[in-house]
């Protein structure tokens, strides 16, 4: 395959990925009333603890600041998020999960572990480390050219 048509493939592909991963969050997202974006953070919030304000969320996600803003909004005044200012900095509002938004994690969580078993069915596990690697290499790749 040449070099041309194999990244046009491979991002077409991420683009599968994420239109599969959309179809199997929405049924949790209806059970809950949730939009897709209030899905989104929560469940990044839950896998990465590490990263707790809204602007992590917006950079490691690569969200649009009002989407992640108006989901946050709307997650805290649902009691499933919670906001506080750590330290002597007001500025900046550290978010964490909310007890009650335990039922909504865990079937996450279950939708989360059923879409890997899809997207990697057929590797093996060094198969599935060759890509992170390469994955993270690209990523780096991209990063370097767009920090010059």
């Amino acid at each position: 395959m040449k070099e041309g048509a194999f990244v046009k493939n491979y991002f077409a592909h991420c683009v599968d990925v994420e239109e599969l991963y959309e179809n199997m969050v929405s049924p949790v997202c209806e059970k809950y009333e949730l939009t897709y974006m209030e899905f989104t953070v929560l469940m990044f919030l839950t896998n990465n603890p590490q990263y707790d304000t809204a602007t992590q969320i917006v950079k490691y996600r690569h969200l649009a600041k009002s989407h992640v803003s108006i989901s946050i909004r709307s997650l805290q005044e649902r009691g499933l998020i919670l906001g506080e200012h750590k330290g002597g900095n007001h500025r900046t509002i550290h978010l964490s999960v909310a007890d009650k938004a335990r039922d909504i994690i865990a079937d996450g969580r279950v939708v989360q572990g059923k879409f890997c078993e899809i997207v990697f069915a057929g590797f093996s596990k060094e198969e599935i480390e060759a890509l992170h690697r390469f994955t993270e290499q690209v990523n780096r790749n991209i990063k370097e050219y767009l920090n010059d």
